[in-house]
């Protein structure tokens, strides 16, 4: 089978396509045949080493994929060949066929399609654990999301709405709030001309936000500290910014602010019942046409390299996918 490999530390352009061995499901485990592949950030930051999760070399990038059964391990049940699924990998998805844990694997819908499939588990799951499990968001509250055209931001900005908060929105341009605004962004910031702090006081009468959902880190998050309302929350996702902020405790103090760690891999391992209600819930409202998950790239498998370039330059709204196979 052909499949994206990561050789050593580097960059999208370090990857290389080659033909492997298909991989062989142990217990508890399925082989999918991967029809799409949903790229994250965390892709670009494995491949050059600098994530929580460091696989042995050489390894294929890719933490979620859609696809079909081909075979299932010893202990697996109520999953059987041919059934069409979604799944996280953790890695090994940028491929022709990969492995999944039978216990991180769901039916997809009848209604949704491969390429929405492939780039729904860890942005929705990632939002709603975030918000409902870690900041415990409140119909009434109002939450400002950083990158809200971005992968998991987006999708914080549909979850918080049909939590019933009132949402403010920043991106870098116009067109990227556009998209937040036709996902149900109530106020739009663009933080490449706007003062972030002033706008978001001024629009919650000098309150401040009493949720934050930060994925980007850096400016954004010591704008976000001098904004947020007294016990808010702020629930810090990542550093697409590629800077990791340092936090003055005294401002936490003052205003009795929570900064909330999440990291939403680790609840696989650790609280793998939260996950399962999250995604009970996620393809229920999913269903009943709540969700309108976006997917605005497509490449090629051979195109990952690309793929993951537009992804680092944050030049993208919604998911984007490698589609695979026929």
């Amino acid at each position: 089978m052909r499949a994206v490999l990561c050789r050593t530390r580097g960059g999208p352009d370090d990857l290389t396509i080659e033909d492997i061995a298909p991989p062989t499901p142990g217990p508890g485990q399925v082989a999918i045949a991967v029809r799409a592949a949903g790229l994250n950030f965390a892709d670009t930051l494995m491949i050059a080493g600098k994530y929580q999760e460091r696989p042995a070399y050489p390894f294929s990038p890719g933490m979620e994929v859609s696809g079909d059964i081909l075979a299932c391990g010893t202990g697996v049940s109520g999953l059987a060949r041919g059934d069409r699924v979604m799944a996280v990998l953790g890695h090994g998805g940028f491929a022709e066929q990969a492995l999944a844990p039978a216990d991180r694997v769901l039916k997809i819908p009848p209604s949704m399609d491969y390429a929405v499939a492939a780039g729904f588990p860890v942005a929705y799951g990632t939002s709603h654990v975030g918000l409902v499990h870690r900041a415990r968001l409140k119909a009434g509250e109002t939450l400002l999301v950083h990158g809200a055209a971005g992968g998991v931001g987006l999708t914080a900005v549909e979850i918080g709405k049909v939590l019933g908060a009132t949402i403010i929105a920043t991106a870098s341009s116009a067109e990227k709030l556009a998209v937040a605004r036709s996902y149900g962004a109530d106020h739009l910031i663009d933080y490449s001309r706007e003062d972030v702090r002033e706008r978001v006081l001024a629009l919650t009468g000098g309150r401040g936000a009493d949720v934050v959902y930060d994925p980007v880190g850096g400016d954004a998050f010591d704008a976000s500290l001098r904004c947020t309302a007294f016990e808010g929350r702020i629930v810090v996702i990542g550093f697409a910014s590629g800077k990791i902020p340092q936090i003055p405790a005294n401002l936490l103090l003052v205003k009795n602010i929570s900064a909330v760690g999440f990291y939403w891999g680790a609840y696989t391992k650790e609280m793998p019942a939260v996950i399962r209600a999250s995604f009970d819930e996620l393809l229920g409202w999913f269903a009943a046409g709540r969700l309108r998950p976006l997917v605005s790239h497509r490449f090629a498998l051979d195109e990952a390299p690309a793929a993951l370039k537009l992804l680092a330059a944050r030049k993208s709204t919604g998911k984007i996918v490698l589609t695979v196979g026929r």
